[in-house]
């Protein structure tokens, strides 16, 4: 019989009622554009990073000591009523002047809709990003519509004061990966602080646990050139490996939210939280003194690849509205954000990943991750590719999986519901 491990009333409610989301030297003078009356010119900026409000004023504040006669307006809106809000806001001539927007295939609605500028002559430098990362702000016709603000890793967060209390060191193969939950579960400590009352996350704890199991970007290449597909039974196999784990996550893990899974994490009722690079900042506002940890998941038996993974991609790009008046402004913030100087700030303030390179993360948290990012960075497939059409792939993913914890679906069954999902609207080899 598995063990499951109860989550206190008291987690369930307060997470409840917080939950909320998941980058560039240069700035120009006092020539800076104004309206034509000779006053300041206000951009607005939107975003869905309710939780950055603070840090993306501090980071514009250094923008607008370069270019006097630019203000810049952040607005920041909850993250489940972001895409409605701002495709209104973008068809009207009194929305965003820039907006953050999302990438691959959720950015085609907006483009497809006629909302955004082409920035490929407008903004300076975009030559200088990886050519994977610039990928994700393309529309489907070649052309560029948003500079790249992070890129995004999924990883696991671990209590390095409990693993010293126990005896445990970062694992590096797969015995000692379970060797390390099975010390914990016997300690009375829950091994992994998982959530899956959002179904949005399960596809990223999926690709944690699972992407050297079905290959990662070799099975890519496969998937897209219609070589195989996702009832691949190394694909099901990966699927497997996390419904394997559930006996080290949460009881009741279909009512457990990402906010619940991250205080059980920070309040030292587990030792481990499987969580994006995106979610550090979060963490260390819940526990400020909690002694982080970060590594890449040993790869499960049988796995394609030998190496751990790292699940990553491109997130949060900024774009100009093609409905803005005040474009020439506009131009200058968002050369700005495609500078290292820029990129910087997001390294330094949200604690992110820039999207540019040449960013230097000094914190150590940020360095060790980076560092598995750049020894393990396999892409997240049904971000990246599986967006382009309805349904999206993560979202078949997410609610099969949720079944599955539930006992209503099993690996195959979601394979299954995968493939069928997406085959409405993908072609391989197009």
């Amino acid at each position: 019989m598995k063990r499951r491990h109860l989550i206190p009333a008291a987690l369930l409610t307060v997470g409840a009622l917080a939950l909320s989301a998941c980058a560039p030297s240069g700035g120009s003078n006092g020539d800076a554009p104004q309206d034509p009356t000779g006053e300041e010119v206000t951009l607005k900026v939107w975003s869905w990073r309710t939780e950055d409000i603070a840090a993306y004023n501090r980071i514009f504040d250094k923008f607008t000591e370069a270019n006097p006669g630019i203000k810049v307006q952040f607005e920041a809106f909850q993250n489940t009523e972001y895409n409605q809000l701002l495709a209104t806001g973008l068809a009207a001539s009194d929305g965003p002047d820039i907006a953050q927007v999302r990438s691959y295939g959720q950015l085609q609605a907006n483009v497809a809709a006629g909302q955004l500028e082409q920035i490929d002559d407008i903004v300076s430098g975009l030559d200088k990003f990886p050519a994977h990362v610039i990928d994700s702000s393309k529309g489907t016709d070649g052309n560029i519509y948003s500079v790249p603000l992070a890129t995004q890793t999924y990883q696991v967060y671990y209590n390095k004061e409990i693993f010293a209390d126990q005896g445990l060191s970062v694992p590096t193969t797969w015995d000692e990966f379970i060797d390390v939950q099975e010390k914990l579960q016997d300690a009375g400590i829950t091994p992994l602080a998982m959530g899956a009352k959002e179904d949005w996350v399960l596809p990223l704890f999926h690709d944690t646990f699972g992407s050297s199991r079905y290959g990662g970007s070799e099975f890519r290449e496969k998937v897209l050139s219609g070589a195989t597909d996702f009832t691949d039974p190394d694909y099901v196999a990966s699927i497997q490996v996390l419904d394997d784990l559930t006996e080290y996550m949460p009881d009741q893990i279909t009512g457990v939210g990402v906010v619940e899974a991250q205080m059980l994490f920070t309040s030292g009722q587990a030792a481990q939280y499987p969580g994006g690079s995106f979610d550090l900042a979060a963490l260390r506002d819940l526990a400020p003194d909690l002694d982080l940890g970060t590594y890449a998941v040993p790869a499960p038996p049988g796995s394609v690849l030998s190496s751990p993974s790292v699940p990553s991609w491109a997130d949060g790009n900024f774009a100009i509205s093609a409905n803005s008046g005040k474009k020439e402004a506009a131009a200058v913030l968002l050369n700005w954000i495609a500078t290292e100087e820029f990129g910087q700030l997001v390294a330094d303030e949200l604690n992110m990943f820039s999207a540019v390179p040449g960013v230097n993360y000094s914190d150590p948290v940020m360095s060790e991750m980076w560092a598995n990012y750049e020894a393990g960075a396999q892409p997240y497939i049904l971000l990246i590719d599986f967006r382009f059409g309805d349904p999206f792939g993560t979202a078949v993913l997410g609610t099969e999986v949720q079944k599955m914890f539930l006992g209503d679906q099993d690996a195959a069954g979601v394979a299954s519901a995968l493939q069928d999902g997406v085959s409405v609207w993908f072609t391989p080899g197009q």
